[in-house]
């Protein structure tokens, strides 16, 4: 895929850290390593989804225009909770289910031109690097086994919260609910979280030290970011539903083991919602990329998603696509007519919006200016928009 090419000079990009709760300089290595978490694939992509993806995807773009190799890793949850229950409820089995909602999710996102990532690991694919990253947490102190299971202890970790910054009261209630499960009566403490646990007769199950069982949610996003990019990412991110306990308690398991930090820089994007709630498969209220593809151009879709900035929580709205499908023909008016005439200024001024926490909407509306006399074509590219 074509990325355009060439930096501005001494450019200086700010991104958002979650941890420290400001726009900060991110300033990596020749070489960035990123993780973003990624689906468990059991239903189809929604737009929630792909506004995550797309966010990586703008980021990685500016990397490499800015000279950067990236190496991005978007893990796929092919067991887990979720994944198994709606095995369970279609007859299916969880692998059968995975491999045809993945085929469908890359399809997806091949459409909206999203640049291919370093590596695509499948948590299943992690059962030896899982079961050895535990027995690590373990032999440190910082775990303990009982009722078949092995849980975090969150006593031996003080610098738990300091990725979400949130007092115990809201901790216990968000692991409530996003599947913590802090009544868990084998718990020391009702933070504390499962690394490994007994599956159920017709769960799949794996051979360990301390039983037969599988992993907990947690587990391998730590062990698949280090097998594949190391013990320190430049960048690990997903939604901003995932601060806590997700990548939370990655933190903890991780940095436990290592004694180095997990990750420099954590990136987190807003909630779409629909009708003022938050899109999740739970609620059903879910608006997918496929059946956008049915009725849209992809470039009209990935416009929409880039008109709201990317730590904005926002409503989505089919008035999204049908305004962003005219700009696409404005733009494209602008690329192709008489007077239209090619324009480093306009490449440059995206660049810096970019560069400003990825401030895409106002990168938009830089285009906007320029189309009518000069050529948005290689501005366009940049945000990964084909005119």
């Amino acid at each position: 895929m074509s990325v355009a090419s060439g930096a501005v000079s001494a450019p200086m990009m700010r991104l958002h850290d979650t941890p420290r709760g400001d726009v900060v300089t991110f300033d990596p290595g020749p070489v960035v390593t990123m993780y973003s978490c990624g689906i468990t694939p059991y239903d189809a992509a929604h737009v929630g989804h792909a506004q995550v993806y797309l966010t990586f995807d703008l980021l990685q773009r500016r990397l490499v225009d800015l000279g950067h190799e990236t190496r991005l890793v978007r893990n796929v949850t092919d067991v887990d909770d979720d994944i198994l229950r709606k095995a369970r409820e279609l007859g299916v089995h969880y692998l059968d289910l995975a491999a045809e909602e993945m085929a469908r999710f890359d399809a997806n996102m091949q459409a909206l031109d999203l640049l291919p990532v370093y590596g695509e690991p499948r948590a299943t694919s992690a059962i030896p690097d899982i079961l050895s990253l535990i027995g690590s947490v373990l032999d440190s102190g910082h775990a303990y086994v009982a009722g078949g299971a092995v849980y975090f202890d969150v006593a031996t970790f003080p610098a738990f919260g300091q990725v979400c910054h949130l007092g115990r009261g809201e901790m216990l209630e968000l692991a409530a609910e996003r599947g913590g499960n802090p009544g868990d009566p084998n718990k020391r403490d009702p933070l504390d979280f499962v690394l490994w646990q007994p599956s159920a007769p017709d769960e799949p199950s794996w051979e360990s030290r301390w039983g037969p069982g599988r992993p907990g949610w947690h587990i391998e996003c730590s062990a698949l970011a280090m097998r594949e990019l190391g013990s320190t990412v430049d960048l690990h991110g997903g939604g901003r539903d995932l601060v806590f306990p997700h990548h939370e308690c990655e933190t903890a398991q991780s940095e436990s083991v290592t004694g180095t930090t997990f990750s420099r820089h954590w990136l987190h994007v807003g909630m779409v919602g629909l009708d003022g709630v938050k899109m999740s498969k739970s609620l059903g209220n879910l608006v997918f990329v496929d059946d956008l593809l049915k009725e849209w151009e992809p470039m009209a879709i990935r416009l929409a998603l880039l008109a709201h900035h990317y730590r904005s929580d926002w409503d989505f709205r089919l008035g999204d696509v049908e305004e962003a499908a005219a700009r696409l023909e404005r733009w494209r008016g602008g690329a192709r007519g008489p007077a239209a005439r090619d324009d480093d200024a306009v490449l440059d001024e995206v660049r810096r919006c970019l560069d400003d926490d990825l401030d895409a909407p106002r990168a938009l509306a830089v285009i906007d200016e320029a189309a009518p006399t000069r050529s948005p074509a290689r501005a366009a590219a940049l945000l990964g928009v084909t005119l």
